[in-house]
């Protein structure tokens, strides 16, 4: 969170307010981000606002359970009056319904201290609600389970196009840890209103598959399996698969486009994780301290071919001109590679675009409607 909040502490349910105007609680910055991204998410249909305050107004932070208890509750309301209007033949308010309910299990699923039946309550009602979302569309989404390794397989869902049969596919990727059932909320909108169909995979969720030094490794390689399974499925133009990197807390999803040609495009940090972490150590080796630097554009940024677009806001981790910098220096090696930095004054500027994602995601799901040449509902 970005500024400070007031002196009360976590143990009250009274909400305070940083500098900002954002609602938070000085000891659980999880919490304080995760509501922000509640009320984000009210303005791609994922929540309503008047749901969020109410819901907040009932939990206590000094209960362990109260959080995701008292989200539990507004989801399973929305379930319900989604599976009544699926009942009355009303589809759409069904969709929009099991959305929301998706939306607040997956906020009631956040917690790391989450007690186990309440996660398992929680994911349990977002994958159920996500399915059933997915089964109301037109066309019908897909559960689907992509091979990856000999023992573990890529849960992912697909949302094809509407508007077109072979076309182009958005990859979302999840940072480790992360729900695909939230990609789905943020994006699947943004990707039908233009005709692109959209898969949302997870890495671990819940259940970490692998450990975490075991998937940096193996990453590329999972990758490599989507592009293989979508390059196979029926009404996917091979040659117009971009990945989407989400809110790229990690340069993952850079190493997969650098490792394989076959990405049309790629929206991800173009390595600037890498590049943070390894300059961070070199600087605190060197008993420098300072933070928020770059170096030049590594070997990943390097090694992506496709066209590339880097999103990163004035507010977030990294300081707004070694950012400029970087991006400067990444136009200058690559043919067709662009950084756009959101600043304070027209929001999406904090870390991942949490204040705004609808403003970052409408700048990225043009550019990529650009690099995979469509006009919406026509090509």
């Amino acid at each position: 969170m970005h500024g400070r909040c007031g002196a009360r502490g976590a143990s009250s349910s009274s909400v305070e307010f940083d500098d900002k105007g954002w609602p938070c609680w000085p000891d659980r910055e999880d919490l304080s981000a995760e509501f922000i991204r509640l009320l984000a998410a009210a303005q791609e249909g994922g929540a309503t606002v008047s749901e969020c305050w109410l819901t907040l107004s009932r939990i206590n932070l000094a209960s362990v359970s109260s959080w995701s208890e008292e989200w539990i509750k507004t989801a399973e309301l929305n379930e319900a009056r989604a599976e009544l209007s699926f009942q009355n033949g009303n589809l759409i308010t069904a969709r929009r319904n099991w959305l929301r309910a998706m939306t607040y299990f997956h906020a009631a699923a956040r917690p790391l201290e989450s007690l186990d039946d309440l996660l398992t309550c929680a994911v349990d009602g977002m994958r159920r609600c996500a399915t059933n979302l997915l089964k109301s569309r037109v066309p019908a989404g897909e559960v689907l389970s992509i091979p990856w390794t000999e023992d573990v397989c890529l849960q992912a869902y697909f949302l094809p196009s509407a508007f077109r049969d072979n076309g182009p596919v958005i990859v979302c990727i999840g940072e480790p840890g992360s729900y695909k059932e939230e990609l789905i909320a943020k994006y699947a909108g943004h990707a039908n209103e233009r005709g692109l169909s959209l898969l949302a995979v997870d890495l671990l969720g819940t259940q970490v598959a692998l450990p975490p030094e075991r998937l940096g490794q193996r990453f590329e390689t999972a990758m490599s399996r989507v592009l293989d399974f979508l390059s196979e499925k029926p009404g996917v133009d091979n040659t117009r698969i971009a990945i989407v990197a989400d809110a790229w807390s990690s340069s993952l999803v850079a190493r997969a486009a650098a490792s394989d040609a076959r990405f049309a495009a790629a929206v991800c940090d173009a390595g600037i994780w890498d590049s943070h972490e390894r300059s961070f150590f070199f600087r605190h080796a060197a008993g420098h301290e300072q933070t928020g630097c770059l170096e030049e554009c590594n070997s990943i940024s390097r090694s992506i071919d496709c066209p590339l677009l880097v999103t990163a806001g004035e507010g977030g981790w990294l300081l707004p001109g070694a950012l400029t910098e970087f991006g400067n220096k990444l136009g200058n090696i690559h043919h067709d590679a662009s950084l756009i930095l959101f600043r304070r004054a027209e929001t999406a500027a904090m870390q991942g675009h949490l204040d705004n994602p609808t403003l970052a995601n409408e700048v990225i799901f043009d550019w990529l409607e650009d690099r995979l040449r469509l006009r919406t509902g026509l090509s």
